[in-house]
């Protein structure tokens, strides 16, 4: 019989918990179903091999009222499956008295166990991860290696399965890991992107964005995304909120600074706490209308109490889940218009209808009004002309580090 090399798990360490999707993953219970109805058999399981040289049962598909299911553990030297790979015993045994290594086997008394047909699982790098078993409790001497080679196919089904998803929880376990090394705020840095009033050219104000170690191959939006799926979203939030707030000081007199948070941030109460000892003068507390507000009367508490420490602009208005009752309701200071609503407004009637109905509407609830994402001369004209307040954008500058942007802006002061 040939041997073939094993490469196992390394068992040093304790194996990790079976994901969430893979414990009662429907896919590979009905492939354990289809083996035993195609086989004839009583019992189909797979399992794994863990710490400690031994074998846990993970899936189980049986009619029978089995001593083990899912969870248990045995010594690997006790299953049929260890020996299997190691080329001791058949992968198709249809009696196992015809090999005398089973008799020093107890579960083949135990079950007993008369018929057995077992594969490896191996994942796409080779790792063998455990076994695809199917056993009958009687010998069956009409078992063949087509019938072998059919367990092999949904083996390899259910391997495609179970690598997905431990691709999928080690892509969250990472995640996790990239996010919590922010946490402590060394690894964010604060950028600042001037707002400029359209009317006298003149500074009034910085957005405070988060930029992230590799920025080139993940924005910050990949970063919050990854905070947001581990369920560490308002974490990292107030640690960028924290560095904005720190970068404040290079911010030249009587201009404002935004800082960026989620409706769902802001209704937990950590921002308003975050502030009410702070003391900081011209501060705007930008919500963005990006994710759908889940308690809207909770949110809007929230925004009424900090109201006494900031105030408050809603970001990406035109665009976002909030309708205009929303924005009546909250009463911000600042609407800052979606940059979707500014690409080529020159020559589009419909963006220009949509703009002078949020600048009608800014006049009417009393706040200013800023185009977001104005890159050419002809945007900047149109949106002045329209009756827009401010501009943010790269004709202006880009979001630049803070020394920099206090740099431009004392600079642009000068020049008006």
């Amino acid at each position: 019989m040939e041997h073939v090399a094993i490469n196992l798990p390394d068992f040093e360490a304790p194996s990790a918990p079976l994901p969430g999707e893979l414990v009662h993953n429907e896919a590979i219970e009905r492939i354990l179903q289809s083996v035993r109805g195609h086989l004839g058999v009583e019992i189909a399981f797979v399992s794994r091999y863990v710490e400690g040289e031994q074998r846990e049962l993970t899936h189980v598909s049986s009619d029978l009222d089995l001593p083990m299911g899912p969870g248990f553990r045995e010594p690997r030297e006790e299953a049929y499956c260890w020996h299997i790979l190691n080329g001791r015993l058949p992968e198709l045994i249809q009696d196992p008295s015809d090999f005398p290594l089973t008799e020093k086997l107890a579960i083949t008394d135990f079950l007993p166990v008369g018929c057995h047909i077992n594969t490896p699982l191996r994942l796409s790098d080779g790792t063998v991860w455990g076994s695809f078993c199917a056993l009958g409790r009687t010998p069956d001497r009409t078992l063949t290696e087509r019938d072998l080679n059919i367990l092999k196919s949904f083996a390899g089904l259910a391997a495609e399965r179970i690598e997905s998803s431990l691709e999928t929880d080690i892509l969250s376990m990472q995640a996790r890991e990239r996010v919590e090394s922010m946490l402590d705020g060394h690894g964010v840095s604060t950028f600042q992107q001037p707002i400029m009033s359209l009317e006298t050219g003149q500074p009034v104000g910085v957005e405070c964005l988060s930029r992230f170690p590799d920025l080139t191959k993940r924005g910050p939006d990949a970063w919050f995304e990854d905070a947001e799926l581990v369920g560490l979203g308002k974490e990292l939030e107030m640690t960028a909120v924290r560095c904005a707030l720190e970068s404040l000081s290079h911010i030249p007199e009587g201009l404002y600074a935004t800082v960026n948070v989620s409706p769902q941030t802001v209704a937990s109460g950590a921002v308003r706490e975050l502030l009410e000892d702070s003391g900081i003068p011209n501060l705007v507390v930008e919500i963005t209308e990006h994710c759908q507000v889940d308690d809207f009367e909770e949110l809007s508490r929230e925004i009424s109490a900090l109201k006494a420490h900031a105030k408050i602009a809603i970001d990406d208005v035109g665009t976002g889940y909030a309708g205009l009752r929303h924005i009546v309701d909250l009463q911000p200071d600042i609407l800052k218009m979606d940059m979707v609503l500014t690409r080529g407004i020159e020559a589009d009637p419909a963006r220009k209808a949509m703009t002078a109905a949020l600048v009608r509407l800014a006049k009417e609830i009393g706040c200013t009004l800023v185009a977001e994402g104005i890159e050419t001369e002809a945007e900047a004209r149109t949106m002045k002309k329209l009756g827009v307040d401010c501009g943010q954008g790269y004709l202006y500058s880009r979001p630049l580090p803070v020394v920099a942007a206090q740099q431009f802006l004392m600079a642009a002061k000068t020049q008006h």
